[in-house]
């Protein structure tokens, strides 16, 4: 998923070679507009909620790490903070089958 910005042809023929779909709305001025799945394009909001989310982070924000290694390693941490958040105040199974019975 991208914004009109990456409406660019190389974008989409370097993610048809990965085996990806490009969501990429068509630029205003392009004269051949490409089809567009926007049902999947409005989800798009869920991506950058989630990244939006990381980006609370400092370490993450700035990218802080030097190497690849280490900026992944920070990454997974920082997703796991609101993740185990979400976890802990989810209801869970054992409760609901209780209900049930």
């Amino acid at each position: 998923m991208a914004d009109t910005a990456y409406d660019a042809d190389h974008f989409r023929h370097v993610i048809a070679d990965k085996g990806a779909l490009a969501v990429i709305p068509s630029n205003p001025s392009r004269a051949s507009k490409p089809p567009l799945d926007k049902h999947l394009y409005a989800q798009r909001h869920l991506v950058e909620g989630g990244s939006s989310k990381l980006k609370q982070f400092r370490r993450v924000a700035t990218r802080y790490e030097k190497t690849a290694g280490n900026d992944s390693a920070v990454v997974t941490i920082a997703a796991t903070i609101p993740w185990m958040r979400y976890v802990s105040t989810a209801p869970s199974i054992t409760v609901a089958i209780s209900m049930n019975v």
